[in-house]
C-alpha cells in the first residue's frame, strides 16, 4: 500500500509537471493548450491581417518587454504568453494565465478574438478543493440533520461550527483565487497591449524593452 501511493505520488507530480510545461511552452502541439475562462474581443483599425502576420519575424516570434507572442500557421493562432522565469523576483500564482489570439478581417481592420487560459492542472484542482469543501459540508449536515443531530443545543454548536468553518475555506478560496486572477490578468493584459502597440507602430520598439531585466 505504501508503495502504491509512493507510486501515485510521483505520477501525480508528473502529471503536473507536464501539464504546465505544454501549458508554457512554445511548440506547436500547445498552441491552443490550457483551459479557456474568459475572452476578449477588440478592433485594429486600417490594418489586415497580412500587416499584422508580417511583423513576426525570425521564428514566427513577437518578442515582447514582458513576454512574448508567437503566429503558428498551421493552427492559425497567435500565442500570447507573459514571461515566466524560474529565478523571478515577481511574485508567482498558482493560476498563470496565457492568451490565444485568432484574427479576423472585418470591413474597417481586424477584430482580435482573445482567448485566456490557465492550465488544466490549475482549473480542475481548483473546482475539485472548492466542490469537496461545498459538497462535505453540506452532506455533513444533512447527515447529521437526519441522524437526530440538531435534537440539543450542542448539536446545534457543532452543527454551526462546521458548517462556518465550511463557508470560511469556501470564501478564503474564492478571494485568493479571485486574487490571483486579477494580478495574472494584469500581466497578460500588459503583454496584449504592448502587442498592440507593435501592430499599430512597427518601426518603434516597444515601450520598457530596455528594462525587460529587471522587470522580470
Amino acid at each position: 500500500m505504501i508503495l502504491a501511493g509512493v507510486f501515485g505520488g510521483i505520477l501525480f507530480v508528473l502529471l503536473l509537471l507536464g501539464d504546465w510545461y505544454q501549458f508554457t511552452s512554445l511548440r506547436p502541439f500547445a498552441a491552443q493548450y490550457g483551459f479557456g475562462i474568459a475572452r476578449r474581443r477588440d478592433c485594429l483599425d486600417n490594418l489586415t491581417s497580412q500587416a499584422l502576420l508580417a511583423q513576426f519575424g525570425q521564428h514566427d516570434t513577437i518578442p515582447l518587454p514582458h513576454g512574448v507572442a508567437r503566429w503558428f500557421g498551421v493552427q492559425e493562432v497567435i500565442s500570447l504568453r507573459p514571461s515566466y522565469q524560474l529565478f523571478s523576483m515577481r511574485f508567482r500564482t498558482a493560476w498563470p494565465l496565457k492568451g490565444t489570439i485568432t484574427l479576423h478581417p472585418t470591413e474597417s481592420g481586424v477584430e482580435l478574438h482573445l482567448t485566456k487560459r490557465v492550465p488544466w492542472s490549475s482549473g480542475l484542482l481548483t473546482l475539485i478543493w472548492l466542490g469537496l469543501v461545498a459538497i462535505g459540508t453540506v452532506a455533513f449536515l444533512v447527515t447529521f440533520g437526519i441522524d437526530g443531530g440538531f435534537g440539543s443545543a450542542g448539536g446545534w454548536a457543532l452543527a454551526l461550527g462546521v458548517g462556518g468553518l465550511g463557508t470560511l475555506v469556501l470564501l478564503f478560496g474564492l478571494i485568493m483565487v479571485s486574487l490571483a486572477y486579477r494580478l495574472e490578468d494584469s500581466r497578460l493584459m500588459q503583454v496584449y497591449q504592448e502587442l498592440q502597440d507593435v501592430w499599430r507602430n512597427p518601426h518603434q520598439p516597444p515601450a520598457g524593452s530596455s528594462q525587460v531585466a529587471s522587470s522580470e
